[in-house]
């Protein structure tokens, strides 16, 4: 009797096949179409990128070139137009992810591990200053740098572009910090270990991959800031990539869209390789960690 209430059990037990399955195919289906529209909506402003890169006659419409040349890279790749610009950009947005690594490290750590009634309004706090747009306080900033003689100052520009982006990093260092279990520093400091040394020798070494994320955020809004530079950095020799961009917009409306795509191609390069390495090297860290506090 058993045996034969199986069957029936197994029968009772699956969906009916008719109208609930059509509803579920129509909303896959609708679905598909659209993530398909979506993602239209990356791919096709990226294929007018490498199409227009390869055109020398490219406009502002997506077609295929009558001729692919690189051209349009040969025009760009100059000191003057790429290279130095390029490297402008590298030193703001790896000086400004170094200093804010730094401080968010310092931030972070007795958010996460001291508790304190000051610890949430301060996060709260933090949380706002990241809704603070920066075009609201570069007016008080510009007049901040003109009196402290401070225009055009590399290290200056650096220094404000970390307090930019310093709330949203500390907020995600906090969280990464908040992992790495309090036991193992309780045994450093057993040790004789200083909290600054079991940050150092502890936290931080099980917390690369948190780091690499942090390190990679705030880099990548550093380097396609443009307000920030092209207010503060007046020389020409000084501005980053983001902001000699405008060497390819001409008067009149005209634009060597050609170029353009080249520039803005050769732009993406070093942050694209940037992700990749740090994403390597986050992912083996990763599994590191985790059998040590196996």
């Amino acid at each position: 009797m058993t045996a034969a209430a199986r069957p029936s059990l197994r029968t009772q037990g699956q969906a009916p096949a008719g109208p609930t399955s059509r509803a579920q195919r129509r909303a896959k289906t609708a679905a598909d179409v659209a993530l398909l529209l979506i993602g239209a909506c990356f791919v096709l402003p990226l294929l007018w990128l490498v199409l227009a890169s390869l055109d020398t006659g490219a406009g502002h419409q997506t077609q295929l070139p009558h001729e692919v040349s690189l051209d349009n890279f040969a025009a760009v790749m100059t000191p003057g137009l790429l290279f130095r610009p390029l490297w402008n950009s590298m030193v703001l947005s790896a000086g400004t992810a170094a200093v804010n690594l730094v401080a968010a490290v310092l931030a972070a750590y007795p958010l996460s591990r001291y508790q304190s009634r000051f610890n949430r309004p301060f996060l709260y706090t933090i949380l706002f200053a990241t809704c603070l747009p920066i075009t609201a306080i570069m007016v008080p900033v510009y007049g901040m740098f003109v009196q402290l003689k401070l225009l055009d100052s590399v290290p200056a520009t650096i220094f404000f572009m970390a307090t930019t982006t310093l709330p949203m990093a500390i907020w995600m260092m906090k969280n990464f910090m908040d992992a790495v279990p309090v036991s193992l520093e309780e045994a450093a400091w057993v040790d004789g270990a200083s909290s600054l040394s079991a940050l150092w020798a502890i936290v931080l070494p099980l917390m690369r991959q948190g780091l690499g994320v942090v390190f990679i955020f705030v880099f990548i809004q550093a380097w396609g800031n443009f307000f920030v530079p092209f207010v503060l950095l007046l020389s020409e020799e000084r501005q980053p990539a983001a902001v000699s961009i405008f060497s390819f917009f001409g008067q009149h409306g005209a634009v060597a869209y050609g170029q353009l795509a080249a520039f803005s191609i050769l732009y993406s390069v070093p942050v694209l390789a940037l992700y990749v390495i740090l994403a390597k090297g986050a992912s083996s860290s990763f599994a590191l960690s985790g059998a040590v506090k196996g």
